[in-house]
């Protein structure tokens, strides 16, 4: 099964020089990859007309779907447009409908629209151009010849969110149907609590499995672990059947870690499992600063779940607000399981929470010492049934270890929550 092969050409002497960071290469490869389209290159290119013109040339040459981002705008360093109605031979025309566009959309917000946007409403003839529902440039798109068969070539504006419409709403359906386009079915699941090495080992055996158009990616984070699982057919019933096969698998190894699928995320899978046990949590937060709580708010509806949270920096504040007792401290200092559990027993009495769950660590670069080093977090846990808590080793990078600290404790509220029967 051949598959059909991209380029990805991002434009601009920013992305070159480092202002911008180049996000869009690495989205629009990923959703060329589910649609079974192997990215061939990857290539940014500065604003000069010869060489992105070699880059189109070569692009086209070697790959049946073409997309180029950026120097659409209005200025002076914007070529892409000429250079795309160069390589084709073709002169540009002005699209009065787009140009209508635009100069509303200036007047709407009391402006006259510079001479200078007059450009954008410019097209190479013989392409395609879209109305952008969220800027002035249009989206390009036109077929052109290959020796593989039919192929596209989509020029859109570089801005992430101007790209992505475009691209989900008008390149990537007509891609999938190109000739001999296979059948490509993808489920990415999500875990939490095992690195990549881990479940590389409990996953052993896998491999007799990744034959026939299936494949399986470890695609590692900060603090979780995303596995994206591919089936690739002509075929869309044995495409389906082989993706089940292979997730029935990896699910009875590794489904102790395993919190969702797709587009879940952790604090929301959290959110459904208190909502369906009629359960509520508190925080009590140190060397998180509050991030634990955010985490939680992030999801509409969670004050059906989360009562609150108290930050409790000072050791003070860990008497006073949480009832953390002053020989606690005096024994075992406030990085400590005992001062763990008080903090989480004691915001969830003072809260009236189902549970209680606490952070304080040591998170760097300073602070540390031989007995509890920097990277050292304990993570507490009440409910009415017990209270205990988790000591973890993170690193030395404060941000890294706020991050892996939050995450850490969001998965095993995760685990306390599973503990409980849904009403």
């Amino acid at each position: 099964m051949k598959s059909i092969t991209a380029t990805v050409l991002t434009i601009g002497d920013e992305i070159l020089i480092g202002q911008i960071v180049n996000t869009n290469a690495a989205w629009i490869g990923e959703q060329l990859t589910t649609l079974g389209v192997r990215p061939l290159r990857m290539e940014t290119v500065g604003d000069e007309a010869a060489k992105i013109k070699d880059s189109l040339l070569r692009a086209m040459e070697e790959s049946r779907v073409v997309i180029v981002t950026g120097g659409l705008g209005p200025t002076h360093d914007d070529i892409t447009r000429d250079v795309v109605a160069d390589v084709f031979g073709v002169a540009l025309c002005s699209d009065e409908e787009i140009l209508a566009i635009v100069r509303e959309r200036f007047t709407r917000r009391g402006k006259e629209m510079p001479a200078s946007n007059i450009s954008q409403s410019m097209v190479p003839e013989g392409f395609e151009a879209i109305v952008n529902p969220a800027g002035t440039a249009p989206a390009l798109l036109r077929g052109f010849d290959h020796e593989d068969g039919e192929a596209l070539l989509a020029v859109l504006p570089g801005v992430p969110y101007e790209m992505q419409h475009f691209m989900s709403e008008h390149v990537l359906g007509r891609i999938a149907k190109l000739e001999g386009a296979p059948i490509v079915l993808q489920k990415t699941l999500l875990t939490v609590g095992a690195g990549e090495s881990h479940l590389h080992e409990a996953l052993e055996g896998v491999e007799a499995l990744l034959t026939g158009g299936r494949s399986l990616a470890y695609l590692p984070n900060l603090s979780t672990l995303r596995l994206r699982l591919t089936s690739v057919d002509d075929s869309p019933t044995i495409a389906e059947e082989r993706l089940a096969e292979l997730e029935s698998f990896i699910r009875s190894r590794a489904n102790e870690w395993i919190y969702g699928e797709g587009l879940d995320t952790l604090e929301a899978v959290i959110g459904r499992l208190l909502r369906d046990r009629k359960m509520t949590v508190a925080t009590a937060e140190s060397c998180t600063g509050g991030r634990l709580a955010d985490r939680l708010t992030n999801v509409p509806g969670s004050s059906d779940y989360l009562l609150g949270g108290i930050i409790s920096y000072d050791n003070a504040v860990k008497i006073e607000s949480l009832g953390v007792q002053p020989d606690t401290l005096d024994s075992y200092g406030a990085v400590s399981r005992q001062t763990a559990c008080e903090m989480a027993e004691g915001v969830r009495h003072r809260l009236n929470a189902s549970i209680g769950i606490s952070t304080t660590g040591v998170l760097g670069p300073g602070g540390g010492s031989g007995e509890k080093p920097v990277g050292t977090l304990w993570i507490g846990v009440s409910t009415e049934k017990r209270t205990s808590a988790v000591k973890m080793t993170l690193g030395k990078e404060r941000l890294r270890n706020k991050e892996r600290a939050v995450v850490s404790a969001l998965a095993i509220l995760k685990n306390v929550v599973l503990a409980f029967e849904p009403e």
